[in-house]
């Protein structure tokens, strides 16, 4: 089959993937297995490899994806039932001041977010903006606006959340190395979208607490754990996954030190470690029976099992691509672009994302359209690091009506459509903007 037909099929595919999500609303995870087939069939693949391009990619995205996201699920809902959020939110303001309110809850989202899911952290730290805004007088985006960008921006860019998770490991990525680049990016992201940006919208646009949103005050009292241990939790698989990537850089191979850092320092050991942790220390050393903490870890296995089957399709498009040649005609095409990797993973991202909405659906799929470009250059190292953050970049920004964190910000601010594209459409496209450009800069460097 030529190579312009293949290029055919593989944009037909990515059409009727859209056309599937979009309007007939079909599951993501469904709709990416079914056009997986579909572009197989069409690109000539015997019917038999078709269904063993399926399974293995399928089983070679999930044996990485599933441990990491099972696990940080477990232990981001363990933070959660044990009040860590809001003990994190209550020290952050009281050390800030409530002058600084706004930078002590960006930085409180940005450390909430890296356990716990963006919709739940949003959720259980909502009434302290609005006891803020209430207590001041001021518009409900002067401080829900920095709680937002600091969730958002860790959502996207920071592993163990599911987004960079999958992005990394169908561009075969070292997560030491998107943590790192995702904190570099992050940073800047979160100041300028969260407490910047929160300023400015929130002197334009007045929102006020909606009337239909009950109210709950919480009194942060001493049962909550300590701000010391939560942080320490939410560090120690962090620092070991970050310890390994550089032990493989500073220490030469067999050397003792380097192989336990890089034991250690896998993400399956160290997310098991700080897993196992918060089961003891936010779990049973607090009263709760092993009976409840078990059906607490089941529980969070609910909407990770979701997440984790959408990147397994992903993983089956990227398999069917390069399985059926569709990726390497890809590959050449793109490498015929004059636009480096990174600005063409940034874009895919961008389109798909504008197109359909879901984050999710936006990263997988950028990723199994790069990854062919990316072997065929060879990139490896901090490199592919730099195109997790580019795709999850592009897949932030220009979030509208057919992202449910638009209505989820929607209906909690009390807003109308125009208002929420005003602030929090331009929020999330702050964040993608600024985390690309920090992570276009390294490249130039690296």
């Amino acid at each position: 089959m030529s190579g312009s037909t293949l290029i055919m099929v593989a944009l037909a595919g990515i059409f009727l993937l859209l056309f599937l999500v979009i309007r007939t609303k079909l599951h993501a995870f469904v709709a990416l297995l079914l056009v997986s087939l579909l572009v197989g069939i069409a690109a000539g693949m015997p019917l038999n490899e078709v269904i063993t391009s399926i399974q293995n990619g399928m089983g070679g995205t999930l044996g990485f994806v599933a441990v990491v996201v099972g696990l940080g699920a477990m232990f981001g809902k363990m933070l959660e039932v044990s009040g860590g959020a809001e003990r994190l939110a209550a020290t952050m303001i009281s050390k800030f001041g409530e002058d600084k309110a706004q930078w002590a809850l960006g930085v409180t989202g940005f450390i909430v977010a890296i356990p716990v899911f963006f919709d739940v952290g949003f959720i259980i730290l909502v009434p302290i903006v609005y006891g803020l805004a209430r207590k001041t007088g001021k518009s409900l985006l002067h401080y829900g606006i920095p709680l937002l960008a600091g969730l958002a921006v860790t959502h996207s860019f920071i592993p163990p959340t599911p987004g960079p998770i999958a992005v990394a490991e169908l561009v075969g990525a070292e997560l030491g190395w998107v943590i790192l680049f995702g904190v570099i990016a992050g940073v800047p992201a979160m100041i300028l979208a969260g407490p910047v940006f929160g300023r400015f919208i929130g002197k334009r646009i007045h929102i006020e607490i909606p009337d239909y949103m009950e109210i709950e005050q919480k009194e942060y009292d001493k049962d909550l754990p300590s701000f010391g241990m939560i942080t320490s939790l939410i560090l120690i698989p962090l620092v070991l996954i970050l310890l390994n990537t550089l032990s493989g850089v500073l220490l030469e191979e067999g050397n003792m030190l380097r192989e336990i850092l890089t034991f250690l320092g896998h993400p399956f050991v160290a997310l098991t470690i700080a897993t196992l942790l918060t089961f003891y220390l936010l779990g049973t050393k607090r009263g709760y029976s092993r009976q409840e903490v078990q059906d607490i870890a089941t529980k969070a296995l609910e909407p990770a099992g979701i997440i984790i089957l959408v990147t397994g399709a992903g993983g089956v498009f990227k398999q069917v691509l390069i399985d059926s040649g569709v990726g390497d005609v890809l590959g050449d095409m793109m490498g015929d672009s004059a636009l480096p990797p990174i600005v063409l993973a940034f874009l895919i991202a961008t389109a798909v994302r504008v197109a359909q909405g879901s984050a999710t659906v936006a990263m997988v799929t950028a990723a199994g359209l790069i990854t062919p470009l990316l072997e065929m250059i060879g990139m490896t190292g901090p490199a592919l690091g730099l195109i997790v953050i580019s795709i999850a970049s592009g897949a932030t920004v220009l979030s509208h009506v057919n992202d449910s964190g638009f209505w989820l910000v929607n209906r909690y601010f009390g807003m109308d459509v125009k208002d929420t594209l005003k602030s929090w459409t331009v929020m999330e496209t702050i964040i993608g903007l600024t985390g690309f450009v920090v992570v276009l800069i390294i490249s130039f460097f690296i």
